[in-house]
């Protein structure tokens, strides 16, 4: 569909080989000549897969609050709380988590205006290297998805060491403060996950060397789609890492799969939506499942998503809690495998967890 990309400006091959050579969504849209999408962005999705679940269910909410308070009692039934949504869901809201509202919507305007800074802004970080410490991009390689993701994205490295674009004015000293506050909070989190799994409270802090943990700050951009029922913004996946904190501007889109349905996120106002990854999955033995999710494009608004990944540092080799496995009534379900090996092994296009998997969970 030549006609909807005449005149936009695109990514170069030609100046840098590590770019690759295609227009950003936003560009995209803002074309006038836009009436359809590209057969590259088309998406179908499995005819197998319910598309609702239950409007009656509700996404758990955790009190973090309660996790750090001093009182035993209120502490204990969280923990518990805590335990069934990651058994139950592997999703759920986070309030009370001390993260002030204003940070977090300081954030999101951020990205906003990362992504509405001039292209040639924009390409000082695109490339396809997995371990470029800042990387702008668009969907995805073709080679492994076969179609283009509807959203322009950015990933930054933000821990140990703390990466970030020094453009928009402003956006890294929010952005770092942002991620600090959460680093704090997620390690208060594994703190009571831990417990919860019966491994002491400091087990998964120390087992994958939080002091070095590897933190993701992700931000994407879902432009509205002339579409929507064609594109996807990303399609059903699991998260790396132990787990993943995300927020977003007023404008829904997240969808989880529960049941074998997909369920419609709507967070709670000032929260956090957390999810259980790979990592916390292999550290639990399968007690606590990393669950697919996805993102959905509209025709009315852009929506803009942050996600904060929280992993081992990337040298922690992640295996089964010995503690969690038992020689036949439980055995190891996954074989042991190092951090950066596991993101390696998932940027070639492959499922990783389903690699290392040895026995059902």
């Amino acid at each position: 569909m030549a006609p909807a990309t005449q005149g936009l400006v695109q990514t170069s091959a030609e100046t840098n080989p590590h770019v690759p050579n295609r227009t950003t969504v936003k560009a995209l849209v803002e074309s006038p000549a836009l009436t359809s999408i590209p057969s590259n962005y088309s998406y179908t999705t499995n005819p197998n897969e319910s598309d609702a679940s239950d409007p009656d269910e509700t996404l758990p909410a955790i009190d973090f609050s309660l996790l750090t308070s001093h009182d035993p009692h209120q502490r204990s039934k969280v923990i518990q709380d805590l335990k069934k949504a990651c058994q139950d869901w592997g999703f759920f809201m986070l309030v009370n988590h001390g993260v002030p509202e204003s940070l977090m919507k300081a954030v999101v305007d951020g990205c906003k205006e990362f992504f509405n800074l001039p292209m040639e802004e924009k390409m000082k970080f695109a490339d396809k290297d997995i371990w470029k410490p800042i990387k702008f991009g668009t969907g995805v390689d073709i080679k492994v998805e076969k179609f283009y993701f509807w959203r322009d994205f950015i990933k930054v490295f933000v821990h140990p060491q703390f990466h970030f674009p020094n453009k928009p004015k402003g956006f890294s000293e929010v952005s770092g403060e942002y991620c600090k506050r959460t680093r704090e909070v997620a390690r208060e989190l594994l703190q009571g996950i831990s417990e919860a799994l019966g491994l002491g409270e400091t087990y998964i802090e120390k087992a994958m060397d939080l002091e070095s943990g590897f933190q993701l700050f992700a931000a994407n951009l879902y432009p509205q789609c002339p579409q929507p029922e064609l594109a996807m913004g990303i399609p059903a996946h699991t998260d790396h890492g132990l787990l993943t904190f995300l927020i977003q501007n007023e404008i829904g889109g997240l969808q989880i799969q529960h049941n074998g349905k997909w369920f419609h996120v709507n967070p709670l106002p000032n929260s956090f939506l957390v999810n259980t990854g790979d990592h916390l999955q292999v550290l639990s033995n399968g007690k606590y499942k990393s669950i697919r999710h996805r993102a959905v494009v509209n025709n009315k608004d852009t929506r803009i998503s942050v996600a904060v990944v929280h992993g081992p540092s990337l040298d922690t080799v992640v295996s089964p809690a010995p503690e969690l496995v038992k020689s036949e009534s439980c055995p190891a379900a996954y074989m042991p495998m190092k951090y950066k090996d596991y993101l390696n092994f998932q940027h070639d296009g492959k499922r990783c967890l389903d690699h290392i998997q040895l026995t059902a969970t």
